[in-house]
């Protein structure tokens, strides 16, 4: 599957085929051999511990990874490609798959070894992710090398192209932003008082591409003191069904309320902006 969709993409820069065309070279490779193995392989790969991913804008996570080749390997040719992506899933079965829009850039650091960079680019809004797809991915790479053949010929020999991927060389988790609002009153408030704050935990859902509640989660009521920059936890509260959030506290000293939500493994940690609660 990644030797097709990875000749797919390679074809696509000659301007022969679109990138999502991915059954054309397929359907070539039938009739004009298989690609052999290349001799490349990968590691050192690093990528981000987690991506946060709203409901509309693209999120560019940066990878790289060390290329090692062998003395036949050219990788400084023209039609040499190695590229990054990340899977859902297990990689002989994924069930999602996340690539750059542009092929890795590789620097030599000796004459069988070179540093790959390049990114992984999420687009929410062009149906890149399910809400189901939230949690933990795994980084693969992936080289080919044409070696003089001609990706968009109808002739081209496969037998002569190799390509090699890896799976498994790093794991990140792929979460739905998270939002989160306190309002803290009445303003002003009596010493000894009740101060009630209240707010929301919310999502985002990549199948709408709005947000909404994240309910039953745990969340921090948390007072930080006019003067110090320490917040310290008061109680615990759950969201209710459609995320919202309130809690209650006596009215000792001026300053400020906020909730904290600590994360998951499908939606990152956030804090609320401080709402100050001057006190009499």
């Amino acid at each position: 599957m990644r030797t097709r969709a990875k000749l797919a993409a390679v074809s696509a820069l000659t301007g022969a085929l679109a990138l999502t065309a991915l059954a054309a070279p397929a359907a070539q490779a039938v009739d004009s051999g298989t690609p052999y193995t290349l001799d490349v392989s990968f590691s050192n790969f690093k990528i981000a511990s987690a991506i946060k991913v709203g409901t509309t804008n693209e999120v560019s996570a940066k990878v790289s990874y060390t290329l090692t080749h062998g003395s036949g390997v050219d990788i400084t040719a023209d039609d040499f490609f190695t590229d990054a992506f990340i899977y859902r899933g297990s990689y002989d079965d994924s069930t999602n798959e996340i690539y750059d829009h542009d092929f890795s850039t590789c620097t030599t650091t000796s004459s069988t070894t070179a540093t790959c960079t390049g990114s992984v680019d999420i687009g929410p809004a062009e149906g890149d992710l399910t809400n189901a797809d939230a949690g933990t991915w795994h980084a693969a790479a992936e080289a080919t090398a044409f070696n003089g053949q001609d990706p968009s010929s109808s002739s081209i020999d496969y037998s002569k192209v190799g390509y090699k991927d890896q799976g498994g060389l790093a794991s990140t988790l792929v979460q739905r932003y998270s939002k989160l609002t306190v309002n803290a009153g009445p303003e002003p408030v009596y010493k000894g008082k009740t101060v009630t704050s209240t707010g929301k935990l919310s999502r985002a859902n990549w199948e709408d591409g709005q947000y909404h509640g994240y309910t039953g989660q745990p969340v921090k009521l948390q007072f930080r003191k006019a003067g110090s920059a320490t917040y310290t936890t008061i109680k615990t509260v759950t969201s209710d069904s459609t995320g919202n959030l309130k809690a209650t506290a006596t009215a000792t000293y001026d300053g400020y309320w906020r909730f904290s939500f600590a994360g998951t493994s499908t939606t990152p940690a956030v804090n609320a902006t401080g709402d100050y609660v001057d006190v009499k």
